[in-house]
């Protein structure tokens, strides 16, 4: 059930070209590998390995198929759910697991980018199954189980490590409390063993080619980097942290949770582990929600089954009207993969496929492109971004990590001026009406805008996208 609501709301995302902009680059890393290079060899992104082998995974099995990536996107979805679902009947009933379920669904594929395939949902599906078997620990083995799926989501998105570590620490602490000194080493022993291995066994290929240190620099270091050097303001990340204090002091106010219990407490840990890799993150995208969701509803779920007036009310009248208003944004898709296909004859929608049909049909040099925007096309087209930087065009910018892959410009003004002063694509693909960059790359975006306005002209304007070619 919970895959078919999953499929269901999901499905006619399957069709966009893509939803956020960091899936585009997942999809050219995972190629990449498929090609025999690497992650961070020839092209280079953020990331830990594992998120880059669940999309080299894909294409090397289906092939370059879109519908493939979001179908195993929709699997990772139901998997988080399910284990939500496992964990909430645990700690409360059936009926509760169900609902938090499907609003964990719901909360990882609709309002706003969520309906393509994120780090976020690599990494939950591979930690809520690890925090369900440290809930359970009926056998020694699943404590082993419990570490290796841990691993997992680490080497999926690497800020969970602080989540990890807490939960860790914890249950320790909760074993050496009980005067149960075997079991706490025993655990601390098979917890820990199960994250290195995943570690390692990501570190191995690296080892065996020789570039142990592409590894340590792209996957410890540069992140390291980033998170000092792109930090928000406090102010901004306050509401988060304010809003989720008095829920959680309203809870224990009115006793609504049990928070001497085991159980409670493990999940408050695991979501204090979130919040505080946030703060040393420095940001609060909303996609990283995708990471608080599932651990947070359960204990939503667990608090309302208190309250006295919703334990009173019969909610069935009102369960079909709820799952079918829901789901809006998937109507609203649908009607667009509808129109699509009367209008242009394919199902499929969206500048990232429309762009590169076009240059194809007009029989433009496709082999020298440079994508500022909708750079998935580099994947559709069968080329390769003109630098490693390039790999996602934000990237561009990030010269505090261009030393993390040896870049031989050591700026982002300089990056920009090699690409287009000495690779001079023939074409560019821009976001029509919108800044290449970011806005706060001032300097950036006035070099590019001037140097486009002199070398460049609009050739044709496709959608949301205009594609400019090189006057000489």
């Amino acid at each position: 059930m919970l895959l078919a609501t999953s499929f269901f709301i999901r499905f006619p995302f399957f069709f966009r070209d893509y939803i956020d902009r960091d899936e585009s680059t997942f999809i050219l890393m995972g190629q990449s590998w498929v090609d025999g290079y690497l992650p961070y060899v020839e092209l280079w992104d953020l990331k830990p390995p594992v998120t880059y082998l669940f999309f080299a995974s894909s294409i090397y099995v289906f092939g370059k198929s879109f519908l493939a990536i979001r179908f195993l996107g929709t699997i990772l979805v139901a998997t988080t759910a399910f284990f939500t679902y496992r964990i909430g009947k645990e700690l409360h009933s059936i009926k509760l697991g169900l609902w938090v379920a499907m609003a964990c669904i719901a909360l990882q594929s609709l309002f706003g980018s969520l309906q393509g395939v994120m780090s976020e949902h690599i990494c939950m599906a591979f930690f809520m199954p690890g925090l369900y078997l440290l809930i359970k620990q009926k056998k020694v083995l699943w404590t082993g189980l419990a570490g290796i799926f841990m691993g997992l989501a680490i080497m999926a998105k690497l800020n969970m490590a602080y989540a990890v570590l807490l939960l860790g620490a914890y249950l320790t602490y909760h074993y050496i409390k009980q005067r149960e000194f075997d079991k706490g080493i025993q655990f601390s022993f098979l917890f820990g063993s199960g994250i290195i291995i995943i570690i390692l066994l990501t570190l191995l290929p690296y080892f065996i080619s020789g570039n142990t240190e592409v590894w340590w620099k792209s996957v410890v270091l540069a992140p390291l980097e980033y998170t000092d050097a792109r930090r928000y303001s406090l102010v901004k990340m306050a509401p988060t942290f304010l809003l989720l204090g008095l829920f959680f002091y309203y809870l224990w106010k009115k006793k609504l949770l049990d928070f001497r219990s085991t159980t409670v407490q493990i999940l408050v840990i695991a979501i204090l582990g979130v919040l505080f890799s946030f703060f040393k993150g420095g940001r609060i995208n909303s996609h990283y929600l995708i990471q608080l969701h599932p651990i947070l509803i359960i204990l939503v779920g667990m608090a309302i089954s208190k309250i006295p007036i919703f334990q009173k009310f019969d909610y069935r009248p009102y369960l079909f009207f709820l799952m079918l208003v829901l789901p809006l944004e998937s109507y609203f898709e649908y009607y667009s993969i509808v129109k699509n296909k009367m209008e242009r004859n394919t199902y499929f929608n969206g500048e990232g496929f429309t762009v590169p049909q076009y240059l194809v049909g007009a029989n433009m040099d496709t082999q020298n492109i440079l994508f500022l925007g909708y750079h998935i096309g580099y994947w559709i087209l069968d080329v390769k971004p003109p630098t490693k930087a390039a790999t996602h065009p934000s990237n561009i910018c990030r010269d505090e990590l261009f030393r993390f892959y040896d870049n031989p410009r050591s700026s982002s003004l300089q990056e920009l001026q090699y690409i287009l002063e000495e690779v001079q694509p023939k074409v560019i693909v821009v976001r029509k009406n919108r800044l290449v960059f970011d806005k706060k790359e001032v300097e950036e975006n006035e070099y590019v805008d001037a140097y486009l306005e002199k070398y460049y002209t609009v050739f044709a304007t496709i959608d949301k996208a205009e594609i400019l070619q090189r006057l000489h």
